[in-house]
């Protein structure tokens, strides 16, 4: 912007509203702003016809440029009707004031988007994140105001002649604020770099589960580190300052950071193993559940109740886990009954697996089976097992029907359950009677 000095814009400005020539710039401005807007429109409902295909890169690129597309087109539409005034010979003082505010805009958009994207995918933004976006806007619109005024020029001149003393540097206000203003720019472009990498990765379908998380996550981490490296230069430090952070960073793994170090670690080894996976059911410890996230450092478990566990990678790699869908999905589930002496075996068996076999989700291979587990003092003790194909959803609700399709047997009497009965027996001996035992004492 200072390039460009504008401390005489307003007051052109305000003698172009007494020239005719003033009906032309405003004919420009609401043209650009009215087409801007409709090809920004038109574009937007030609988008979901990419999605179908293999455009998927193409689409994520589009979708990140319709956050800015309109006041983009428009800062276009309103630069080249710039050169057409110029050349008939009209002034251009209100195409210049209307420029910086669509692409104050654009910028404005851009950053919200970018915010939203890497940290609003999650769910609902707070009110912390809300009360940054609009301070962020009224420093922006206060730029612009400045810039339009004139007054940009004055501040940033005072701004640079402002030095601040750090160490052997002496750099001034403004030369940090636009070092800042660098690495917030760079980071915020890795890190949403990052984030539709990974979307795209994530719907490759030919990509394991495990790799895809993997190659998501070395590549965000590249990305930030890339991003670092680039912000130093621009903050006027010498790369050799890694060093000392490299130096610093291992007499901390060697103190206190063997546990963090060991998590990622193990984070990493677990993805390139493929021993686990998300969608995966595993027991680990007293944690059972379905594996929804895998991150470098730990991984969540979502039990059947909802409850999500967050498990340090370290306690998956040093410890025996479970793993319910690692070579196959199939699960064995099974319910016992006690049937009464007396019971038709070779009728009741039969009988229990046809309730198997007809309740949902149990799987028709591996088949269902009925065994006799053993004789007891109350009956015989009968065992129904049955498989399903999706441990994820559980066993209880499977394991519920088949029970209740039981239940109903028994109601009608097609099944006899064994009943604890309690024998009592009386002894004939006669026993002495307390007045007895008080004759028999004094004779005595």
């Amino acid at each position: 912007m200072t390039a460009v000095p504008l401390s005489n814009l307003l007051p052109d400005l305000i003698e172009d509203l007494a020239r005719p020539g003033i009906k032309w710039q405003v004919v420009a401005v609401v043209a650009s702003a009215a087409l801007g807007w409709l090809a920004a429109r038109v574009i937007r409902r030609l988008l979901p016809r990419a999605r179908d295909g293999e455009g998927g890169f193409l689409r994520i690129g589009a979708e990140s440029f319709l956050a800015v597309l309109a006041p983009l087109i428009v800062v276009g539409l309103l630069d080249a009707a710039k050169y057409i005034l110029i050349a008939n010979h009209i002034h251009i003082n209100l195409v210049r004031v209307a420029m910086p505010v669509f692409t104050s805009l654009a910028a404005i958009r851009a950053v919200f988007y970018l915010l939203r994207r890497v940290f609003g995918r999650r769910g609902e933004l707070g009110a912390a994140f809300v009360t940054f976006e609009k301070m962020f806007a009224l420093l922006v619109w206060l730029g612009v105001a400045l810039y339009i005024t004139g007054m940009w020029d004055d501040v940033y001149a005072f701004l640079d002649s402002r030095e601040i003393r750090i160490g052997k540097l002496h750099p001034s206000i403004a030369e940090i604020l636009q070092g800042g203003l660098s690495v917030v720019v760079l980071l915020m472009l890795a890190l949403w770099a990052g984030a539709a990498l990974e979307e795209r990765l994530m719907g490759m379908a030919g990509l394991h589960t495990s790799l895809k998380v993997m190659l998501a996550r070395m590549s965000r981490a590249l990305l930030i580190l890339v991003a670092v490296l680039l912000c130093l230069p621009l903050m006027g430090l010498d790369l050799t300052v890694l060093s000392v952070f490299g130096g610093a960073f291992g007499v901390g793994l060697g103190l206190g950071m063997q546990r963090i170090a060991s998590n990622y670690v193990s984070g990493f080894i677990i993805l390139l193993e493929r021993s686990l996976s998300i969608g995966d059911m595993i027991s680990v410890d007293k944690y059972t559940g379905k594996i929804t996230n895998i991150n470098t450092r730990y991984t969540v478990l979502q039990g059947l109740d909802g409850v999500e566990t967050v498990l340090p990678n370290e306690m998956l790699i040093s410890g025996p886990v479970q793993n319910q869908s690692l070579s196959s999905r199939c699960v064995r589930g099974f319910t016992r009954i006690l049937v009464a002496h007396g019971s038709d075996l070779t009728v009741v068996m039969p009988l229990l697996l046809q309730q198997a076999v007809g309740t949902p989700r149990v799987l028709a291979q591996p088949a269902p089976g009925v065994g006799l587990n053993r004789f007891a003092p109350e009956g015989y003790e009968v065992e129904l097992g049955f498989w399903i194909g999706d441990p994820e959803n559980g066993l209880g609700g499977v394991v519920s029907e088949v029970n209740k399709k039981i239940y109903a047997l028994v109601q009608s009497g097609q099944i006899k359950l064994a009943t604890n009965v309690l024998d009592v027996r009386l002894l004939d001996k006669e026993l002495p009677t307390p007045v007895s035992r008080m004759a028999q004492t004094e004779a005595t």
